[in-house]
């Protein structure tokens, strides 16, 4: 389809395989999916959760929010719901959010999706770009706790002064689809990769850092980084800033690719489910992603 081949792919990247959508599957069913999944690990019955939260930047409609089909299609009947519009690190945004609504009293069981559905606003006819990027969901349900664990500290963080890094330039209100020449042109993403692999290297690290500052936490004592899922290089370079050594960084881009919002959690899911999670032990998540923005949370399991 484009100038490339795997082994170029595999080795600038990390990505062996990426993950489709099916045509008629939208990013509500595969947050269906993920929602699903956690309230049954958390035990947990759709009319307990009383607030939804899910990071997206390709929701099944302009309006409503993403966030409205998923909790019909949950179940959720005493939530309220909105969206984050934070790309790569919406979920991230989404945990900080929670967190805040929680310690307030506001809310007692928030469920936070992160879900993308990259393949709708991906150009396959662009090197750059179509190599990255997969489709995917994941969630989790927070909740208050008396116990010396959960979320420690959260650090969000934004520049809009680099927005065109990455950013589909068309099909908003300042250039809507009608008064395009091609309408397809307006769902594609556009990104410059060197620049944003300098600016999310130094941001990422540079949010973790606060985190574990915050928390009076050195990162030695972590069990393991959850890192955003978008290129091999950018996790190594983070990890070495943050003096991480490979043993405790989480990987699975290879698998999956980059599914921005939906990234960490699926990450965390599979860390958890491969054991590499225990009770107890320091996780610190972080992210980047269009803006630009960019966070971390670090959490005791």
């Amino acid at each position: 389809m484009v100038d490339t081949n795997d082994e170029w792919i595999v080795s600038r990247t990390g990505i062996k395989e990426r993950h489709i959508c099916a045509k008629d599957e939208a990013s509500s069913d595969m947050a269906y999916e993920a929602g699903k999944k956690a309230m049954e690990m958390a035990g947990v019955k759709p009319e307990e959760i009383d607030f939804l939260i899910t990071g997206t930047v390709t929701p099944d409609y302009r309006c409503p929010s993403a966030s409205c089909i998923i909790q019909r299609k949950l179940g959720l009947i005493n939530t309220g719901a909105m969206d984050l519009v934070a790309a790569c690190a919406g979920f991230l945004h989404g945990v900080a959010t929670a967190d805040a609504f929680i310690k307030i009293g506001k809310y007692k069981k928030i469920m936070v999706i992160g879900v993308e559905k990259l393949s709708s606003i991906t150009d396959y006819t662009d090197r750059n770009t179509c190599v990255l990027f997969g489709d995917g969901a994941g969630a989790v349900i927070i909740e208050p706790t008396e116990e010396n664990k959960g979320i420690l500290a959260t650090y969000l963080k934004s520049d809009g002064r680099h927005s065109e890094l990455l950013w589909i330039p068309n099909g908003g209100s300042a250039a809507p689809i009608q008064d395009l020449d091609d309408p397809k042109e307006s769902i594609f993403l556009k990104m410059n990769g060197k620049e944003v692999y300098k600016h999310a290297v130094r941001e990422m690290a540079d949010a973790s850092l606060k985190v574990l500052k915050e928390a009076g936490v050195e990162a030695e004592y972590l069990k393991l980084l959850v890192a955003h899922q978008a290129n091999i290089r950018i996790i190594d370079a983070t990890a070495k800033r943050l003096k991480i050594p490979k043993e405790k960084v989480f990987l699975n881009i290879a698998k999956y690719g980059n599914t921005s919002a939906a990234s960490v959690p699926i990450a965390l899911d599979e860390a958890l489910r491969e054991g590499k999670i225990e009770e107890g032990d320091l996780v610190l998540m972080t992210a980047f992603g269009g803006g630009l923005t960019w966070a971390s949370a670090l959490i005791r399991w």
